[in-house]
C-alpha cells in the first residue's frame, strides 16, 4: 500500500494528472467544434502542462528557498526535461499563428512565476489576479490553441465557448482557493480571503448558472444532459469544500472534473 501511495503521489506531484485534465479539455474542444483529432496540438498541450505546472510549483522551492533536491524531485525534474523536449518537437508541427499564441501563454506562465520587475513580486503573488491568470491560461491552451491551429474563422460560437470554459476553470479554482485558505498568504487576497468561504460558495453556484445557460444555446439535447451532470458534480464539490479537506480533494478529485466530462462524452 505504501508503494501504491508513493506512485499515486508522484502521479499528482509530477502534474501528470492535471496534464490529463488539459488533454481531456482539448478533446472536448475537438468534439464541440467538430474538429479532426490533432496529435500535435494534443500532446503539445499535454507535455506543455507538465512543464508549465512543474516550473510553477518547484521553481520557488529550488531557486528561492534553495531546499535540497530529493529523489522524487529529481525524477520530476527528469520527467519535466523529457516533456520539454517533446514540447519543442510538437511546437514545430504547429501552425505559425498557433506557435505565436503558445509563446504568449508561456510568457504569461513565466510572468506568473518569475519577478520580471525590480523589487516586485511575481504575478502569482499579485493581490486578486491569480485566479484570472490561471483561468485565461487554461482557456488559451485547451480551447484557443486547438481552434486557431484548425484555421477556422472566429464566430460567436467560439467566443461563447471561451467564456463558458473560463467559467468552468474559474469555478474549479474557487474550490482550490477554499481548500488552500489556511495556507495561502493573506496578501494574495484570494476570493475566500476577500469575501469569505460561504459567499465564495454562493459565487460558485451563481457562476454555474451562465455556464448552464450557455450550454443551452450551443449544445444538443444529449450534450445538455451531460452538461447538467457536470453542473451537479461541480455544485457538490463546491458544497463540500472546506479548508480542512485533504489536498487530494482538489489535486485529484476536482482536477478530475474535465476528465469525467470527456469520458461522459466518449461513452454516452
Amino acid at each position: 500500500m505504501k508503494l501504491l501511495k508513493q506512485i499515486f503521489d508522484f502521479y499528482l506531484n509530477s502534474s501528470i494528472h492535471v496534464a490529463l485534465s488539459c488533454f481531456a479539455l482539448v478533446q472536448i474542444t475537438f468534439y464541440f467544434f467538430y474538429l479532426q483529432y490533432d496529435a500535435a496540438i494534443t500532446f503539445f498541450v499535454f507535455f506543455g502542462t507538465i512543464v508549465g505546472y512543474n516550473f510553477v510549483k518547484y521553481d520557488a522551492l529550488v531557486r528561492v528557498k534553495k531546499k535540497p533536491i530529493g529523489n522524487p524531485l529529481k525524477i520530476i525534474a527528469f520527467l519535466s526535461c523529457i516533456s520539454l523536449v517533446l514540447v519543442g518537437y510538437y511546437f514545430f508541427q504547429l501552425k505559425r499563428i498557433t506557435q505565436i499564441i503558445s509563446i504568449v501563454i508561456f510568457a504569461i506562465t513565466a510572468l506568473y512565476t518569475l519577478p520580471f520587475f525590480p523589487n516586485k513580486k511575481n504575478a502569482r503573488n499579485w493581490a486578486g489576479v491569480k485566479i484570472y491568470i490561471v483561468a485565461i491560461c487554461w482557456v488559451g491552451a485547451t480551447l484557443v490553441l486547438p481552434y486557431i491551429d484548425a484555421e477556422i474563422p472566429f464566430t460567436t460560437h467560439f467566443f461563447v465557448k471561451c467564456f463558458q470554459r473560463f467559467l468552468l476553470v474559474f469555478v474549479l479554482i474557487l474550490v482550490f482557493e477554499i481548500i488552500d485558505l489556511a495556507n495561502d498568504d493573506p496578501h494574495l487576497k484570494t476570493v475566500p480571503q476577500t469575501i469569505g468561504v460561504k459567499r465564495t460558495k454562493i459565487l460558485g453556484f451563481l457562476l454555474l448558472i451562465p455556464f448552464w445557460v450557455l450550454g443551452v444555446l450551443t449544445f444538443t439535447f444529449h450534450d445538455l444532459l451531460i452538461n447538467l451532470i457536470m453542473v451537479i458534480v461541480l455544485m457538490l464539490f463546491i458544497l463540500f469544500a472546506n479548508p480542512g479537506r485533504s489536498h487530494y480533494y482538489t489535486s485529484f478529485w476536482v482536477e478530475s472534473v474535465p476528465i469525467f466530462w470527456w469520458l461522459m462524452i466518449v461513452f454516452f
